[in-house]
């Protein structure tokens, strides 16, 4: 996982664009997966459903207070969550939905556009 300065943009960005094994956000491209928080958007080192823990979500855990609804991006398809993930998560009081990333993506972009407390981790695309 980055930490802040190594793989980071601070701010609040829509995603401009994915595929290729990577993100357009903010006019900057990245290959890899990313976490879109309040903070700014990290890179994060998951490439699939299966290694997302709290570990991997240790970032956006930091930053729940801030944070309503979790969209997590599985990948090419919908990916069941681990239970224990989502049971933390949900202790912490933030909702989450997983989805595809290509629609994590666009529910993040007009909630984003709303000005609601949204956050995203999606992982990379071919």
């Amino acid at each position: 996982m980055a930490a802040p300065g190594a793989g980071f943009a601070p701010g609040r960005h829509p995603v401009e664009a994915i595929g290729r094994g990577g993100f357009l956000f903010g006019g900057v491209s990245h290959i890899g997966s990313i976490l879109a928080l309040p903070s700014g958007v990290h890179a994060w080192e998951v490439a699939a459903a299966a290694e997302i823990d709290l570990a991997s979500l240790s970032l956006a855990l930091a930053e729940i207070a801030d944070i309503d609804l979790l969209l997590i991006g599985a990948g090419e398809r919908f990916e069941v969550l681990d239970a224990e993930v989502r049971m933390a998560l949900r202790d912490a009081g933030v909702k989450v939905e997983v989805m595809s990333t290509s629609s994590a993506t666009q529910t993040y972009n007009i909630l984003l556009d709303e000005g609601r407390r949204v956050a995203a981790a999606l992982i990379a695309v071919r």
